[in-house]
Parts: C-alpha cells; structure tokens; sequence
C-alpha cells in the first residue's frame, strides 16, 4: 500500500475540499442552529458527483475506489460531519441498489440517486432491533406479484425528505434469523407510508431523523434486491463501507477541530504568552496529532482492504470504525478544552464538532458491538497468525 496519494486522489482531494469550503463551511453553523436539511447543497455535491462515489459509472456513478471516497467524505466533513454523513448514508443506498437491484430497474433509478435528484434513506433499524439487527420484525409477505410491507423502522436518516428507501424485512420465519431477511426499494411516498416527527438529537441537526411505519405497502416483486433470504448479507455489505463512510466523516471533523485549536493556541495569551508555548498544552496537541494520524492510517488500510474484497476487511472495517470515532470524538473533545470556555459557545463551532462525532460511536453498529465482531474473529484459530 502507498501511503503517498495519486494525482487523481490530489485532485479529488482538492476538488472536494473546494467545494466544502465555499458550498458548506460557511452554511454549517446556520443548519446546525435552525434544523436545516440541505437539500439544494446536497443536489449540487450530486452534480458534483459526491452523491455515487463509489456507484459503477455506467449508472452515472464516479466507479471510485473506496479509498478515493475517503478522501473526499474527510474533506466534506471537515465542513460539516452532520450533512456529510447524510451524503454516506445515501451514497450506501445508491451503491446498494446499484449492485443487487435488477439491471432495468437499476438503470431507471440509480442515475437519479447518483446525480443527487433524489435522495435515498437506508431502513434497517427497528424500535426493538437495534444492534441485534437479524431479530428485525418488519415483514414483507408475497401476495401475486407483489410484496406487501408492515413493520416500523426507528432512526431513519432523511426520513420524510428522501424519494427512496431501501428496506429490510423478513420473508422468513419469525424465527428464521438473518436467512430469513430480504431487501427491497421502497418509494418513499408508497400509500401506506407514514412518517413520525423529526426527532430532538444532542447532534446531526443538519439532518432530520424519524420513525418510519409501513401499513399494508405494496411494491412489486421487481423492487427486491437480489433473492429472498439474501437481505441481511446486502446490509452487511453495506454496512462494511459505511463503517469506514463514517469513520471518516470523524476524521474530517477532528481534523477541524484541530486545526482550529493549532490556530486558537497561538491567537490566545495568557500570563503574558502564547498558549501554544505551554509545555502542558504542547503534549496535548501531541497526543491529539498522533491520536487522529493513527486513526486515519487505519481508515484507510481498511478501504484499502475493502478494495481488494480481502478475505478480512470485514474485521479491518470493524476495527477502523471503533478505532477511528473514539480517537476522533476525544480529539473534538480535547480540542473544546483547549478553547477553555470558548469552546463552550456556539460561536465557535467546537461544540458543534463535539455533538456531532459523539453519535458516530453509535451508529453503523455500535463500538460495542465493533468490540464483538473483532473478538469473535480475532479468537478463532489461525486468524491472527494471518495478519501478522
């Protein structure tokens, strides 16, 4: 692996960073404050080509490699974790349908998601099925030709203002586990759909978060994805990239916080000297330099994994994923100390930078269960000979 990038990667870099600058940066704050979902700025990161990054490009997709992604989504959320992370998770449904959906029904609906005409929520979650996802109890019962859909899904991303939603729901047994699981597209203004309110969250205003209850939704049999039975593998899938998705959008927003504090450090004095000649505070940005430099080498060692479909890159996306927010939230939370009470107000933006990393720990599979995953491989026999 070469830790230096190409000069494709430089100008993704450069491109997106641009972009953050002038397109979000400046807006962030007003969208945290005001509850303001984007949706023009997220129209323009899709002509852009930030809405298919890693979607093929003979749906309208960039074809990236998901390093390359990395890249861009760092730079996007440098500007603003909230709605970056958004644009990961519509990405996911983009790649999603691109890859398991039917050739015709791809064709006339991922050109439209890659370009950021419509948007797209990922259901998975359930008010009782959260980190143990494969005891999910929303159904989809065959009638004809078509599926009919009931069940609820909780903490839904862009829910009520996305055009499509990629669902998990069981076809299976009610005790039929994750083999009992399949995946569909869902118009998200099906009859039958109702959305609850936007939910009050500590972060991610910038986005809006609801309850999501299906009663009685019909979809043809062609909106699965791939066969029944196959949905729980899809959202594993997807989840392997969303795990570096976001462990990246807390590698863009730490980084801001800390190029914040470098500067902040220097403009503040105290005692009649810089806060940067400090020896206390010296070994603090020490740490947190190193702490979010480890963090980002293992992102990318992870989607370089990912790349090369690595017999192990589930457990190296686990791995970067549980690394990579907890290094990232304590170099936000280090860098809102730093700026003493300043950082407390929400004229600077390190308490937004705090809020929104804090929910990364969470979702994607909680860092708990990112523990389970990697014990559990990392325990059986031979693997950790492998990657030594």
């Amino acid at each position: 692996m070469d830790f230096n990038f190409s000069e494709d990667q430089i100008a993704f870099r450069d491109a997106a960073r641009a972009f953050a600058e002038k397109a979000m940066a400046p807006n962030a704050a007003r969208w945290d404050a005001e509850h303001i979902f984007p949706e023009e700025v997220i129209h323009e990161a899709g002509q852009m080509g930030f809405c298919g990054l890693y979607t093929p490009e003979t749906y309208g997709g960039m074809g990236l490699s998901r390093l390359d992604t990395a890249l861009i989504v760092e730079e996007l959320a440098a500007a603003c974790p909230s709605t970056t992370a958004y644009i990961t998770i519509h990405n996911m449904v983009t790649w999603m349908v691109a890859s398991f959906a039917q050739e015709t029904v791809a064709a006339e609906l991922v050109p439209r998601l890659a370009a950021g005409e419509w948007l797209g929520s990922y259901c998975l979650t359930e008010p009782g099925a959260g980190s143990d996802a494969a005891s999910l109890r929303t159904r989809a019962d065959r009638e004809g030709t078509d599926y009919v859909l009931n069940g609820a899904k909780m903490f839904i991303s862009g829910a009520g203002r996305t055009q499509l939603l990629v669902v998990m729901a069981r076809t299976g047994a009610a005790d039929s586990g994750a083999s009992g699981i399949s995946a569909f597209i869902v118009p998200a203004d099906s009859a039958g759909i109702e959305y609850g309110k936007a939910e009050d969250k500590l972060g991610w205003h910038s986005q809006p978060t609801r309850l999501v209850t299906l009663d009685n939704v019909r979809i043809p049999e062609r909106y699965r994805l791939g066969e029944e039975g196959e949905g729980f593998k899809f959202a594993m899938k997807g989840l392997d990239g969303g795990r570096i998705n976001i462990a990246t959008c807390s590698l863009g927003g730490a980084r801001a916080a800390l190029l914040r504090s470098r500067d902040y450090l220097h403009e503040r004095q105290q005692f009649g000297r810089e806060l940067a000649s400090f020896q206390a505070l010296q070994f603090k940005v020490a740490d947190m330099m190193t702490d979010w430099t480890a963090a980002r080498q293992m992102v990318h060692l992870a989607a370089f994994k990912l790349d090369q479909q690595d017999a192990e890159a589930t457990l190296f996306c686990a791995m970067a994923k549980r690394q990579a927010t907890d290094a990232c939230f304590e170099v936000a939370n280090q860098a809102l100390q730093l700026h003493g009470g300043y950082g407390y107000i929400r004229e600077y933006p390190l308490e937004r930078y705090v809020r929104d990393l804090r929910v990364h720990q969470i979702l994607e599979g909680t860092n708990e269960i990112m523990r389970l995953i990697i014990a559990r491989r990392v325990l059986e026999e031979g693997v950790i000979e492998g990657l030594i």
